[in-house]
């Protein structure tokens, strides 16, 4: 377990003071039904928006709150959050099922656990590191926010 912890440390460059904050961001309820990732994921998800809300402020000053909305819609989903979990191989490290047992770990549970690790981050580290941990991670994904797509056949444009 440690060697994993570390692992993950080492994949996302940041060295925890506490690692049961680790340990619990990557935690599922089917692991272990009392110490899981669920608050952490749910504190998460907040700093998550807050950040990438903020981010577009500042990227398009100009553009009108819907279009702001719609843009943040599409960076904090479920599914970019899977996205950018499958970029740090954030599943390898999850701990799901029996805890003597092999259990797939599901994509909900992968964009679930990503949320939970900036919650981790932002207890252990404060909000400036978790802020650099999103804006790293999510940096392609807003670079290519600049054309929002609201359905296959409509496009905003700047």
């Amino acid at each position: 377990m440690t060697e994993k912890l570390n692992n993950l440390q080492k994949k996302i460059n940041i060295k925890f003071k506490n690692l049961n904050h680790l340990k619990k961001s990557i935690t599922h309820k089917s692991y272990d039904a009392l110490n899981n990732y669920e608050k952490l994921e749910f504190l998460g998800d907040r700093i998550l928006g807050f950040v990438i809300s903020k981010k577009l402020i500042e990227l398009y000053p100009n553009q009108k709150e819907g279009t702001l909305d719609k843009k943040l819609a599409s960076l904090v989903n479920k599914n970019k959050c899977l996205e950018v979990a499958k970029t740090i191989g954030l599943e390898k490290f999850i701990f799901v099922g029996n805890k003597n047992s092999k259990t797939k770990v599901e994509n909900k549970i992968i964009a679930d656990s990503i949320e939970a690790l900036i919650g981790a981050i932002y207890y252990d580290k404060g909000f400036d590191v978790s802020e650099k941990f999103i804006l790293k991670f999510w940096k392609n994904f807003i670079n290519l926010s600049a054309e929002t797509i609201i359905d296959p056949k409509t496009k905003l444009q700047e």
